[in-house]
């Protein structure tokens, strides 16, 4: 019976005839008398209104922007992004720069921080000549061996030798740093997300901690590092070594020099990759309009043929 209902309604409603009157309750009241209601309103009160609003959504939004960016539990900066001389599509590195970094390196940075996969022949035609490079490697002593009788023994570096590493290994780099391990920065360009704007920041971007910040006292503040507690003491200050070709040493000079020289070591193929790049684009220039020819030239035929088809027999 409840199924003949509902058929003899739907016949009735497609025909036009009564429907079954509505269930009890009570009736929502229609739109339209909201509308009408704002329509009512004088005009200083909706511009108060309006005015209202906006400075709530104003207000909401800047309360959780200063929440995210002043929450001193999870503070992280992010480096900004630098205008380095070689981060242009065809801009090769500067190598006075990066010689004056190894500089920084060799006298600040080595005595914590290995760069083992660095060879001294690396630096010929990049930051030194080979006789200087020949140089600095005869400064180094290497444990080389065994000799005739089995023995180690020591020798002048060659060009072939890397970098010297400060300790024998981890666990005395470790001892001598607080627990604290330096890593090795052949690749740390590479290994750090931002590049050399997160090197850069970091090397200059000690200072006190905030309001409500404790930092241990073997640990200092860097609000660029993860955790914001680093182990490394600030490495670089003004005028805390005097460059070769007399540039001022300023801590931005500093930090600018040794991190494009860690740009190179983390890429040494930089300036040949964009040269090709350079290269392979006017081949290309000039190849590009002949292929073009060609195409037009092999396809003429087939475009302007005409196909004509013969009514069957």
């Amino acid at each position: 019976m409840a199924a003949l209902s509902a058929a003899r309604c739907l016949v009735l409603r497609v025909r036009g005839g009564p429907l079954l009157p509505p269930p009890p309750g009570p009736r929502l009241r229609p739109p339209q008398a909201s509308l009408s209601s704002l329509s009512g309103l004088s005009r200083g009160r909706k511009v108060a209104l309006s005015a209202l609003g906006v400075l709530a959504a104003g207000g909401a939004g800047l309360a959780l922007a200063l929440h995210t960016a002043v929450s001193a539990g999870d503070l992280l900066l992010h480096p900004p992004n630098y205008a380095w001389s070689h981060s242009g599509l065809l801009s090769s590195l500067d190598h006075s720069s990066a010689r004056r970094g190894y500089q920084v390196y060799k006298q600040v940075c080595a005595a914590c921080h290995s760069m083992e996969y660095v060879a001294f022949r690396n630096l010929i035609g990049v930051t030194h000549t080979e006789e200087e490079a020949k140089a600095l490697a005869m400064e180094v002593e290497v444990v080389d061996g065994p000799d005739d009788n089995g023995e180690m023994f020591t020798r002048p570096g060659k060009l072939s030798d890397y970098f010297p590493n400060p300790y024998p290994n981890p666990e005395a780099a470790r001892a001598a740093n607080n627990g604290a391990l330096p890593p090795d920065l052949s690749y740390i360009v590479n290994a750090r997300h931002g590049g050399e704007d997160y090197v850069f920041s970091l090397l200059t971007g000690y200072c006190d901690p905030p309001t409500g910040v404790e930092v241990r006292e073997e640990l200092h503040y860097n609000p660029y590092f993860t955790g914001q507690a680093i182990a490394m003491a600030p490495p670089i200050y003004n005028e805390i070594l005097e460059f070769e070709d007399g540039t001022p040493a300023t801590m931005s000079q500093i930090a600018k020099d040794v991190c494009t020289f860690l740009r190179w070591a983390a890429e040494p193929e930089h300036d040949d990759r964009k040269r090709m790049g350079m290269k392979t684009l006017m081949i290309l220039g000039l190849l590009l309009p002949l292929v073009y020819y060609l195409k037009r030239h092999k396809w003429s035929v087939l475009k302007s043929r005409k196909v004509a088809y013969r009514p069957p027999k």
